[in-house]
């Protein structure tokens, strides 16, 4: 099994994402010693937000449509309205949602992030949570709906909100580190 300091997780958003449910798990990914990279359909930097406020700005490492998930460990989904709404709407971001989880590689949403999920359709079956407004959304796909503050499903992590990213995060990390090593490329 790899350490955290082997793990390699891609992070994707777009402009919309709620700044703490992106920087702080990286932050803690960072610190840990993963390598974390960031894709969004475009390059430069995209635009955080603090619920609809605007908030600091992060640059992006990778153009979604240039990553595969065969070169990662895990991925992470930040929540804010805007983000995984843009993104459901990118047949590329959608696909590595689909890949990842296909893959049994762990997968982390937050708040309105596990509306990538629905897209990908990937829930049927699985215990999931999310922000209380999609979690309809996340019932009709085939998830059984919790109100918790993370939900670990085989190698799915999910959390509510900006509040969850504690127990997020730790449970994240958690799974990344008990999972078998991605392939050498």
């Amino acid at each position: 099994m790899p350490a955290i300091d082997q793990s390699k997780v891609l992070i994707i958003a777009t402009n919309g994402f709620e700044e703490s449910e992106l920087f702080q798990p990286r932050s803690e990914l960072l610190d840990a010693g993963a390598k974390v990279v960031i894709a969004s359909p475009h390059l430069g930097e995209i635009q955080g937000t603090k619920h609809d406020e605007k908030a600091d700005t992060i640059s992006v490492d990778a153009e979604i449509a240039s990553v595969e998930e065969k070169d990662f460990d895990a991925l992470l989904i930040p929540g804010g309205v805007a983000n995984p709404d843009a993104l459901r709407m990118n047949e590329k971001a959608v696909a590595l949602v689909r890949d990842f989880m296909a893959a049994g590689k762990p997968v982390a949403a937050i708040c309105h992030g596990p509306w990538m999920l629905v897209e990908a359709d990937v829930l049927k079956g699985r215990k999931a949570t999310s922000w209380p407004s999609i979690r309809t959304d996340l019932s009709n796909a085939g998830a059984t709906v919790l109100d918790s503050e993370v939900i670990v499903d085989g190698n799915l992590v999910t959390s509510r909100q900006p509040e969850d990213i504690p127990a997020f995060t730790e449970a994240f990390i958690r799974l990344i580190e008990t999972r078998p090593a991605r392939a050498a490329a």
